[in-house]
């Protein structure tokens, strides 16, 4: 028998065994996984010992399991009650009589991820119309300068250099900024009938994300196709593919190019519009190629979410920002540079320091988007085995990950009632990538930790994951 099809053994007889018939070998044997590469492992939790093992050693595209590396970094070494912290300040003279600053309004920004975001509509409720309250307070009436975003606080590369063209201008491929907002991201709406020459933009919000597009999207079919193209700091680029047809309101979501100048650009706008006038245009700390010289006098500032919540969210939903700026953050609490690269040498001796194997763990940014990361089962039932057993805060990272059937990415799959209040994972997805990491409850009482990766697969991503259900059901159903 060709050993692609043997089914490895189970390494103790006290633990829960599978029968040959077990769906993971009619899954290799299918058709679909000819060219395929899968790296499997399950643990028990409790002793650590193997209880099934194929290729757990092999290194292939994890996706966005990855996200669970960067999140068990930050959460043991920021900390659950790390935040986050945004400011607006003043430089210059201020003249109260006359209601005039000869200087600058200051935004200071601090690698707060999720500043704005629709995610924690309590957290920034009234923002940022409750700075120009405070400005108004001050009895500033007139600006003769500028409104400045100081983006500083992190380097100026905010997109990995492994990314993909492909994914850098869209909403799901939003870099991580010294100051990010809103999420880095920004719609742009259109209206489309049954003739594919007949697309016509109808808004972008928001309106200050406005800038210059070569149009090849065409309305095409009933599936979602479109792409922006975009770099970072960019004020240009170019829409292809194509968006579905008859639509009264269709939203393509984009990367936000330059988050900061953006910040910058919708505070003045906010100025004037209560009536203070501002003389000169708004700018960015990188565009002026300097660093603020001079004091910057306090006015406000805003607290993000505790950091539990913000990985709460990046687990549940899988967001990439949220993922990069904390291996960005992490580079620049113990490396003093938010830089990814610092961020990634932080997460290695982490690892390192939990006694896990990172040989085979190839890492070139914090989410997973990169199609040049890699890992291997063995090492990331590792990375959950250390938070389970020693990890300072596993509660709050298991809290994280979503609960088969019904949350976050999660939500829509292992929706049988073999899994409910058995497993917690996180999923990855990108094209002939689908991976899952996390733990499961047997129904005989036995907790385990698992992980599978499978790439190069043909045929339908549903039928991968409808398979990869059924093995994992067969574990949970295991005496």
């Amino acid at each position: 028998m060709n050993n692609r099809f043997l089914i490895p053994l189970f390494l103790s007889l006290n633990l829960p065994s599978f029968s040959q018939e077990i769906s993971f070998d009619r899954f290799l044997a299918d058709s679909s996984m000819r060219y395929a590469a899968v790296s499997f492992c399950i643990i028990n939790a409790d002793s650590n010992n193997t209880i099934f093992d194929y290729n757990s050693s092999k290194s292939l595209i994890p996706a966005s399991i990855l996200k669970t590396i960067t999140t068990s970094a930050a959460l043991e070494l920021l900390g659950p009650e790390y935040t986050f912290k945004t400011g607006l300040g003043y430089s210059g003279t201020l003249k109260k009589r006359s209601g005039r600053l000869s200087g600058n309004i200051i935004i200071q920004g601090g690698g707060d991820p999720a500043l704005g975001s629709a995610n924690f509509p309590e957290t920034y409720s009234g923002f940022p119309d409750s700075w120009i309250s405070e400005i108004k307070k001050l009895g500033i009436r007139k600006i003769e300068g500028r409104v400045i975003t100081d983006d500083s606080y992190y380097d100026y590369l905010p997109v990995p250099a492994k990314w993909l063209w492909e994914d850098a201008g869209n909403y799901y491929g939003a870099g991580a900024y010294g100051l990010s907002v809103f999420d880095n991201t920004y719609e742009i709406h259109f209206q489309t009938t049954s003739d594919s020459t007949d697309l016509m933009i109808t808004g972008i919000s928001p309106e200050e994300c406005r800038f210059e597009f070569s149009n090849w999207l065409v309305a095409a079919g009933t599936a979602d196709r479109g792409y922006v193209f975009a770099a970072p700091y960019s004020t240009n680029g170019w829409l292809a593919g194509s968006i579905p047809v008859n639509t009264g309101d269709f939203v393509l979501k984009a990367s936000i190019a330059d988050p900061p100048l953006i910040m910058a650009r919708a505070l003045e706008q906010k100025l004037k519009s209560a009536g203070i006038s501002v003389s000169l245009p708004p700018t960015t700390t990188r565009l002026m190629q300097s660093a603020i010289s001079d004091e910057v006098i306090p006015i406000a500032g805003i607290t993000s979410p505790p950091l539990r919540d913000i990985i709460k969210v990046l687990n549940q939903k899988s967001v990439n920002l949220y993922a990069e700026t904390l291996l960005k953050q992490l580079g620049k609490v113990f490396k003093n540079k938010g830089s990814t690269e610092s961020g990634i040498e932080v997460v290695k001796e982490f690892l390192e320091a939990a006694g896990i194997n990172s040989e085979g763990m190839f890492l070139e940014d914090g989410s997973g988007l990169s199609p040049l990361d890699a890992v291997n089962a063995r090492g990331m039932v590792s990375l959950l085995s250390y938070m389970k057993n020693r990890g300072k805060y596993f509660n709050d990272f298991y809290a994280s990950m979503p609960a088969a059937g019904l949350e976050g990415t999660l939500k829509d799959y292992f929706k049988d009632p073999a899994f409910e209040s058995r497993m917690k994972a996180k999923s990855g997805s990108m094209t002939r990538v689908r991976s899952y990491a996390g733990y499961i409850t047997t129904m005989s009482g036995n907790n385990l930790i698992f992980c599978i990766i499978v790439n190069n697969y043909t045929g339908k991503s549903a039928d991968i994951i409808a398979q990869i259900e059924s093995i994992l059901k067969e574990v949970i159903m295991s005496k």
